[in-house]
């Protein structure tokens, strides 16, 4: 090779060199300025998270020492609480009120009439709540079972109000009184529960447990309003785990409500939940016998096969995937399973005659078992 030629070979090396060495600083001037964009913008939403968290513990209007007489009932969660003030202008945003009793992990608020005004910090409101002087007699208690549906909790109420079962449930289902609801709860109660297949809107919602009532006569909005708090308040511990499973709150509901429709005291709530999953992944259906009862409005023992012909949403026999809502309301332990399910290769399960559930992983494995413990 002639030296010119060696010349020539080493300039077009340098040039690309010098190429190279131009379109690394260029890359690395774009990740610069990317990163301090990221920085910067990260930055702006925490300070203005921070602020607004700032401005919402501050007194709604410190000039403001007009009284306001503000009722808490008896019974009432830091959410309830939180609403009440908020809407008497007590304070500025009822979550962060609920946020910041749980931080503090403040208790021991007391029902009763309250004078307070708009120039109260959160903190001095606190105290207020703790010195409550409302003695009231309990007129009633409501006891809502795990795996109760709307008809069954009307039942409830209907023979604790002196009200007929058809009347409770037609409030229950009241399109007014649901859309008020929606907007007090818009973080539960979504446009999910106005699906046109949805049988009843707030199934699923109102949370099993014993409510305390004070009152004569409560409205039906005043009854359930507890319950409702009582949901938010419970799937508010599990935000982070509905958010790594991409859940929204009616597909947690639903699948809980699955899970505890057939659960028993013996079974394992998480293997149930494995076996729900398992089959989404593969595309099987989820066929459920309790799907079948609900799409049928019936509750008995046993389901026959001319049952699993219903032509419903609902059915999982007929339709994969979840079924449109909750078919019932789940207690804890069938929300966690939903979340923390077992890991495991099972597909079917059959619940015998003694309340225990067996678990198979072949459709051979699990017609033996039929055939020796299901007549």
């Amino acid at each position: 090779m002639s030296q010119e030629n060696k010349k020539d070979k080493r300039d077009i090396v340098r040039q690309k060199m010098i190429e190279r060495q131009s379109e690394a600083r260029l890359v690395r001037k774009i990740v610069l300025i990317i990163a301090i964009i990221l920085v910067i913008t990260v930055g702006a939403i925490a300070g203005v998270g921070y602020f607004y968290i700032k401005s919402a513990i501050q007194p709604v209007d410190p000039d403001n020492k007009k009284e306001k007489i503000v009722e808490i009932p008896i019974g009432s969660s830091s959410t309830g609480i939180g609403k009440i003030l908020e809407n008497n202008g007590i304070i500025k945003d009822a979550r962060i009120f609920k946020y910041y009793v749980k931080f503090k992990n403040e208790t021991g608020f007391m029902a009763g009439e309250y004078t307070l005004n708009p120039s109260m910090t959160i903190p001095e409101i606190i105290n207020s709540l703790k010195t409550g002087k409302l003695q009231e007699e309990l007129v009633f208690k409501l006891t809502i079972p795990e795996g109760k549906q709307l008809e069954q909790i009307a039942g409830i109420i209907a023979e604790k109000t002196n009200r007929s079962a058809a009347e409770v449930m037609k409030q229950l289902n009241d399109p007014s009184m649901i859309k008020s609801l929606m907007g007090k709860y818009p973080d539960l109660l979504t446009d999910d529960i106005l699906d046109k297949d949805i049988k009843y809107p707030l199934e699923g919602y109102l949370f099993p447990a014993t409510y305390s009532f004070y009152k004569e006569n409560p409205t039906i909005e005043e009854i359930i309003t507890p319950m409702l708090d009582k949901t938010v308040d419970v799937l508010d511990e599990y935000r982070i785990a509905m958010e790594e499973r991409g859940f929204s709150v009616h597909e947690l509901l639903t699948i809980s409500s699955l899970i505890e429709e057939e659960a028993t005291e013996k079974v394992d709530r998480n293997k149930i939940a494995s076996v729900f999953y398992n089959r989404m992944e593969t595309g099987m259906p989820l066929q459920t016998d309790p799907t079948v009862l609900y799409a049928q409005g019936e509750h008995k023992d046993k389901v026959l096969y001319k049952d699993l012909e219903i032509d419903s949403p609902y059915n999982t026999y007929k339709y994969p995937g979840l079924t449109p809502g909750p078919i019932a309301n789940a207690g804890v332990v069938s929300i966690e399973a939903a979340l923390v399910p077992d890991e495991s290769d099972f597909l079917y399960f059959l619940a015998t005659s003694t309340g225990e559930v067996l678990f198979s992983k072949t459709l051979e494995e699990h017609n033996q078992k039929k055939a020796k413990h299901i007549q």
